[in-house]
């Protein structure tokens, strides 16, 4: 396979199995391979937050696609999902800081019976609140309403599509998505998003279809921009193109179309120290559908909860031990400092 085409993963496998595999990949001589290590040389070690800006919420893996690449095995059988006791602990923990942004994941956050607690609560303690939505739940009969919901409470939508040609997204989210897709962001322009002066912004966020590095993203957008409005009438703010984490289906896939140890070996000489400093761990806490704590939603779905003594559950919660924590890294940790450097909002350089 040359594309990344629709996979179920391999259900079971432990973060610690998959962080072993990448470990086992050969390298050149010379080559460290070792992230940790990689920080050494570059005089960054050990990698700290440098602080929190963003409270990332992942709300569980319930979902109503199942791609291929995606890191968090969601999918519309998964059962994991957020209370609303454990809802209510996040909101309690957020208005005791001064943190300035609420990011909604999952899965397909929407699903959550909390979704819509999360965001009112958010937008009343004064937090900007984004969501990142697959744009085909907003076709949903039984979400009816989702959109205006969104504009009415300023949500940024943050929506994913990792193509803006049929085929290609087809191929990684199963046959109608992208069309579904569409529909979805011909909702969000309709209520405003993505049009200047509404005050609705609108991200799309790619993901290369296939065993490669993201390509520049100002490139990127322009193409984006161009054919979506000439196509489809279709407009947006801005385009963030993040590098597939070679974790979960993503690993699977790598597995089985023989790409996985020219992957990795591509991210590790792809090195970038340039783009540690803003790799999205050094200002995000993770927050898992339990109160679990993570320094990324990565390190969330290999089950690296933080370390170092650092509070990991929101009952603990210490804002000053969590901002200076030391992150905890692997070898899949290169996927974010590969050449431009990828973070949940895009490259970092």
């Amino acid at each position: 396979m040359t594309d990344l085409e629709l996979h179920p993963g391999a259900a079971g496998r432990s973060g610690r199995d998959e962080l072993a595999r990448l470990a086992a990949v050969r390298h050149a001589d010379g080559v460290t391979a070792g992230f940790d290590a990689r920080l050494r040389d570059a005089g960054l070690a050990p990698l700290r937050a440098t602080g929190i800006e963003v409270f990332q919420i992942n709300v569980g893996k319930l979902c109503n696609q199942t791609c291929a690449h995606c890191h968090v095995d969601a999918g519309p059988t998964r059962t994991e999902v957020m209370t609303q006791q454990t809802a209510e602990l996040c909101m309690r923990v957020l208005a005791e800081t001064d943190i300035t942004t609420v990011d909604l994941t999952g899965g397909a956050p929407e699903l959550c019976p909390s979704f819509e607690y999360l965001v009112r609560e958010s937008r009343r303690l004064g937090r900007r609140v984004m969501d990142r939505c697959n744009l085909t739940v907003l076709t949903l009969p039984r979400l009816a309403g989702l959109g205006e919901f969104l504009a009415e409470h300023q949500v940024e939508v943050v929506a994913s599509l990792p193509h803006h040609r049929e085929l290609a997204t087809d191929r990684q989210r199963g046959a109608g998505v992208h069309a579904r897709s569409l529909d979805g962001l011909r909702q969000l322009n309709a209520l405003g998003y993505g049009r200047e002066g509404s005050g609705l912004e609108l991200t799309l966020v790619t993901n290369p279809v296939g065993a490669f590095l993201p390509g520049n993203q100002a490139s990127l957008e322009a193409e984006w921009k161009a054919a979506l409005l000439r196509d489809h009438g279709i407009v947006f703010d801005r385009l963030i193109a993040i590098t597939n984490m070679p974790i979960r289906r993503y690993l699977d896939w790598l597995e089985a179309s023989g790409n996985l140890d020219d992957y990795q070996r591509a991210l590790v000489q792809a090195f970038n120290p340039g783009a540690v400093d803003g790799v999205m761990c050094r200002t995000t806490l993770s927050v898992g559908w339990q109160g679990e704590l993570y320094d990324c939603d990565f390190n969330q779905m290999l089950d690296l909860d933080v370390g170092h003594g650092a509070p990991r559950h929101l009952s603990e919660f210490d804002l000053n031990a969590l901002a200076e924590r030391r992150i905890v890294t692997g070898p899949h940790c290169f996927g974010c400092t590969a050449g431009a450097g990828s973070s949940c909002g895009g490259k970092t350089t």
